[in-house]
């Protein structure tokens, strides 16, 4: 899949605006400052939690991983959108949205302060 803007203004055109920055040769997709999703060599990936991460195994996704410098391979918490939501529309915008959903949860946990131990 090419990626330019375009192309991602397209796809996520259902599920609304969405803010696309450059990173390691890559983009990450923002929707109201949360990262919900990334492009990486022309394939989507989008946040999941366990339970997303689980339904979307079920239609045949994989999560994104690489190869580390050290030769250690690393898996993300993001998810190969897919291939029948490509085609449409609103399930890629339903999709999405879970995905958002996801990243804020992720983003509300990282900024709660670490409880002290007694």
């Amino acid at each position: 899949m090419a990626v330019d803007r375009a192309h991602l203004d397209d796809l996520f055109a259902a599920f609304g605006p969405v803010a696309v920055r450059a990173m390691f040769g890559g983009h990450g997709i923002y929707a109201d400052g949360a990262m919900f999703a990334l492009e990486a060599g022309g394939v989507l990936y989008l946040k999941a939690d366990a339970a997303f991460a689980r339904e979307l195994e079920a239609r045949g996704s994989a999560p994104f991983g690489y190869v580390a410098s050290n030769g250690r391979r690393t898996v993300m918490s993001f998810w190969r959108l897919p291939e029948a939501a490509m085609d449409d529309p609103d399930d890629l915008a339903v999709l999405a949205r879970r995905a958002l959903a996801v990243a804020r949860a992720a983003a509300a946990k990282a900024r709660r302060p670490a409880r002290k131990r007694p």
